[in-house]
């Protein structure tokens, strides 16, 4: 199996590296009660590279589900199935909202500059949501972990519409170049407020290998009216990137934000 990188675990070949969600292994599912993973399944996420992590699982390579998510997330909206659209969860985040954003503890200068870039990403669109930053409490809150399981991981909204609490997000990915981070954090964003990997329904589009649906059953990958239903290439939710990739939003990006947003 190809060792990957999150948004993304780091493989390197030669000066080429894929950057994907996680580098779970089939040991860690084993582990996972099959009970767990027909949950994770009938929900509509892969049960393939399940990491058990903070009392949750980490699936599709980045994103948490907790105990609660795995019996209380709605299923009743059927996933598209097609190429790489832009796709959103049932639960959206109730607008118009300004959404605050804190890291934890001391970062690197870098990292921070990364969180402001990332927020600056989308206050550039005039959504209906706003982010701001704060120095402790914020609705989302970054936190630095020290894992080599994935390189940053969140969840989706709440029921009450309000974003996933947090972002981790691996130290020893925290200094890399500011591109790459304000990317990585800008697509965990994405998923805090409702969205879904463009490419979901099939990874080897942006990570190589075989083709892997992340999710084929029945809940939180509903399409987004006027995004394309041709490869996107450049999409920030996409589900992995090069450790040098630059990905701000594109115009099927906007779409999509505007249409949620």
């Amino acid at each position: 199996m190809r060792k990957l990188l999150s948004v993304l675990s780091v493989a390197a070949f030669a000066t080429l590296f894929i950057v994907a969600c996680s580098k779970s292994t089939k040991e860690s599912v084993a582990s996972i009660p099959q009970d767990v993973l027909n949950q994770i399944s009938a929900l509509g996420f892969s049960p393939d590279n399940v990491v058990a992590e903070d009392g949750g699982y980490i699936v599709e390579g980045d994103i948490f589900l907790s105990p609660k998510d795995l019996t209380t997330l709605k299923t009743t909206n059927r996933l598209i199935v097609a190429n790489e659209e832009q796709y959103h969860t049932t639960n959206l985040v109730a607008a118009p909202r300004s959404i605050t954003v804190s890291v934890s503890g001391n970062v690197p200068a870098a990292f921070s500059s990364a969180v402001d870039a990332a927020i600056a990403r989308y206050n550039a669109e005039n959504l209906t949501i706003s982010f701001s930053r704060v120095a402790s409490g914020g609705a989302i809150n970054i936190r630095i972990v020290n894992t080599r399981q994935y390189i940053a991981s969140a969840g989706f909204p709440t029921s009450s519409g309000d974003p996933h609490n947090e972002i981790k997000y691996a130290k020893t990915y925290s200094t890399y170049g500011v591109d790459f981070m304000t990317t990585v954090l800008a697509h965990e964003i994405g998923h805090c407020i409702g969205f879904r990997h463009t490419d979901y329904m099939n990874r080897s589009y942006s990570c190589g290998g075989t083709g892997g649906n992340e999710g084929a059953s029945t809940v939180g990958a509903v399409h987004i009216p006027g995004t394309p239903t041709g490869p996107d290439p450049n999409s920030w939710m996409l589900a992995c990137l090069s450790a040098t990739t630059n990905r701000p939003f594109n115009n099927n990006d906007k779409t999509a934000l505007n249409y949620l947003y």
